[in-house]
């Protein structure tokens, strides 16, 4: 036992838990769902998380702990104006819907109708299908669209990605002229699996080429000095970049 207290195998703990976080137990992760996100998730947003649960790519569903986040971000900043790269079924588009005014407009953009179908009916039992204007579009093609209105030049105060991997920073270099000074980009999946950190020889090969572009997309996002950033280990990975000039 130490002079304060505690035995070295505590203290051991205690310092690892402050270096590198908690949450490396499912255990834990799964109480702070259970105590602080599922109670105060949206019904319709419950709803389409458990539908989405039997689709055969439901890993690409956005993580509800980030979704929580998220949503404190877009009503902190009174966040009216958004773009989404990558909606997939669309919980994180239902979640933007719900948490920006009335008056709030969502350009979302994905290249699959179908997933998206799945979602639009709880989209429309929640009221918000008026805020969304989705755009079945490869992303850098609709993205670029959007640039030829010298309008939208700066006039966007969120945008969320989760998309394909390798065109992150294509997408970046596009979302930097769209998203206004003072304004947020939130990237997904910037850990991909906690691969990042793993030896190349130990990633399994399906991995791997979406792990190279996330590790340099975190390498360039850590050196842009356009923007703030937070990366975060929630859900698998989120990175949000605040635009300073």
């Amino acid at each position: 036992m130490s002079k304060s207290g505690i035995s070295k195998m505590e203290f051991e703990t205690k310092k690892k838990a402050k270096n590198t976080g908690l949450l490396e137990s499912e255990e834990l992760h799964n109480y702070i769902l259970e105590t602080s996100v599922y109670p105060r998730e949206a019904e319709p947003l419950k709803e389409l998380r458990k539908a989405t649960e039997s689709h055969p790519r439901c890993y690409m569903a956005g993580a509800p702990l980030a979704g929580q986040l998220i949503a404190f971000l877009l009503k902190t900043e009174k966040v009216k104006k958004t773009i989404e790269v990558g909606v997939f079924t669309g919980y994180s588009l239902l979640l933007t819907a719900l948490s920006i005014p009335s008056d709030g407009k969502i350009t979302a953009i994905d290249v699959d109708r179908e997933a998206y179908e799945i979602g639009l009916p709880f989209i429309q039992k929640a009221g918000v299908e008026d805020k969304i204007n989705f755009i079945e579009s490869d992303a850098k093609l609709a993205l670029d669209t959007l640039l030829q209105n010298p309008e939208n030049e700066g006039s966007f105060d969120f945008a969320f990605v989760d998309a394909d991997k390798t065109g992150y920073l294509n997408y970046h270099e596009r979302l930097m002229r769209l998203i206004k000074v003072g304004g947020v980009i939130a990237y997904d999946n910037t850990l991909w699996g906690g691969t990042v950190a793993m030896p190349e020889s130990e990633v399994p090969d399906f991995m791997k080429e979406y792990r190279k572009a996330v590790i340099e997309l975190n390498k360039f996002l850590a050196a842009d000095p356009r923007i703030e950033i937070a990366h975060l280990p929630l859900g698998d990975g989120i990175t949000f970049c605040r635009r300073v000039c």
